[in-house]
């Protein structure tokens, strides 16, 4: 199966070629952490995830290797522990940061198992790799890519005019107008970003040439990838957001330095909430585990955001959720008890083509309307969906007194007028609906059971 991927360098969708078949690379940026990941942080994972597992497919599992970053020194991360040490919390700030570090990456890995995305096979932390930094700044220093003033090491823009901008498509004056560039008078150009600042004595640093401080976030990843995939590896993806500064200056920094770089590079487009940007101005802002702790399973998100291809912006809607919900105890009722057969040729062939997961839904929909159980359940799981760690999920809380009180209603008037066909006709609709009906003196119990369904509830 050729694999077709639309390439962010090339704006063209390019046959993928790996450098080398036993050994297909990717790098992943990841979160800096210092809270909980929102619900647009989660679509680069899901998006990466699916094409994790393509390549797994067609090149084997065990010729594929994932790296996906953490990034543990930030300044947000530091003012984070200094207000917990403010707060009354013991300990040294350099422990406080990586308690929260600690805290932080595990939220991140139980949010994110919860969507169904695998753990790539190499999660890094930036602070595991100061001297892999220090030594690419000091080699871009002697090539005069770079420069020292005043305890920074900067990169300098003007140094490489004829590769700057090219991926964002970009001129630097268009950059300049476009960017927050930080003015400070210690800058050759306005442009020039900083690869190592100075530390104060109460946050966290580490020794250097310019003196002790902490490196800037783009080295981070340039270091890093150098450091697990070598100087050439195959594909380089994230957020669209971060094409410009972050993967625009990882570029620069690697091919000034005399590395190659990822060949591919893939970006997927933001996310929206009910047709607006999410933003807490908005009131629309929220966190992964905010919906999972309103019972919304992690199956469901992930059904939301594989709907929509990944180079289009994602609205996430509660419609879109009802509908991803019912689809999916619809689907998980046909598929119970089920061994899943070969992944359908149609599904493959749809992610094939660069990713198309709205298109592996509709495949999905067609074997579930053909009743092909075990096709639907091995299409499924192609895109993790359907899969035994999301599982059970189908007893999660779901409100049915209002058709509880009526059937209650309903059954006090045929005790006295001896005629029950409207309690019949209701319990059979519930029935129908999945819906578990329990009548006792008591009063009137509806439990949603195996195969429920929500949709075929609104004709009542």
């Amino acid at each position: 199966m050729t694999i077709w991927l639309t390439n962010t360098a090339t704006r063209k969708k390019e046959e993928f070629t790996p450098l080398d078949p036993q050994n297909v690379r990717m790098y992943v940026c990841g979160p800096t952490v210092y809270d909980r990941a929102h619900l647009g942080n989660a679509r680069p994972v899901i998006v990466f995830d699916v094409l994790y597992r393509l390549l797994r497919h067609v090149y084997g599992a065990d010729h594929v290797t994932y790296v996906r970053n953490f990034t543990d020194v930030d300044d947000r991360i530091n003012e984070t522990a200094q207000k917990r040490r403010e707060a009354g919390a013991e300990g040294t700030l350099e422990a406080l940061i990586r308690e929260r570090s600690d805290e932080t990456i595990s939220w991140y890995h139980a949010d994110m198992d919860a969507l169904g995305a695998l753990r790539p096979d190499h999660e890094p932390r930036a602070t595991q790799y100061i001297d892999q930094m220090i030594a690419f700044i000091e080699d871009l220093i002697a090539k005069g890519h770079a420069y020292a003033a005043e305890g920074h090491a900067l990169f300098a823009v003007d140094s490489w005019p004829e590769g700057y901008g090219k991926l964002s498509g970009r001129s630097v004056d268009d950059m300049i107008a476009g960017a927050r560039v930080e003015v400070a008078p210690y800058k050759r150009n306005p442009m020039d970003f900083v690869l190592w600042k100075p530390s104060t004595d109460d946050l966290p640093g580490w020794d250097s040439p310019w003196g002790r401080g902490r490196p800037g976030w783009h080295i981070e990843c340039s270091a890093m990838a150098n450091e697990l995939l070598g100087d050439t590896f195959d594909i380089h993806g994230g957020g669209n957001d971060l094409m410009f500064p972050h993967h625009e200056n990882e570029i620069a920094q690697r091919k000034c330095a005399g590395h190659g770089f990822a060949r591919y590079w893939l970006h997927n487009e933001m996310l929206q909430v009910e047709g607006k940007k999410m933003s807490k101005s908005l009131g629309n802002f929220f966190t992964v585990r905010d919906l999972l702790d309103q019972g919304v399973p992690g199956e469901v998100i992930r059904f939301v955001f594989l709907s929509t291809h990944y180079r289009k912006p994602m609205d996430w809607t509660e419609k879109k959720r009802e509908e991803a919900e019912a689809t999916l105890r619809k689907w998980r009722a046909l598929t119970d008890g089920v061994e899943p057969a070969e992944v359908p040729f149609e599904v493959v062939e749809a992610l094939s083509d660069d990713l198309n997961t709205a298109g592996v839904i509709s495949v999905l929909h067609k074997l579930a309307g053909e009743g092909d159980a075990a096709g639907l359940l091995a299409g499924a799981q192609m895109v993790g969906l359907l899969t035994g760690d999301l599982g059970g999920w189908d007893t999660v809380s779901v409100d049915l007194s209002t058709y509880a009180d009526r059937l209650a209603s309903l059954r006090e008037t045929a005790m006295q007028t001896k005629d029950f066909s409207a309690v019949d006709a209701m319990k059979t609709a519930l029935t129908e609906a999945g819906v578990e009906v329990r009548m006792s003196k008591a009063g009137v119990e509806l439990v949603p059971g195996t195969g429920f369904d929500a949709a075929k509830l609104e004709r009542l």
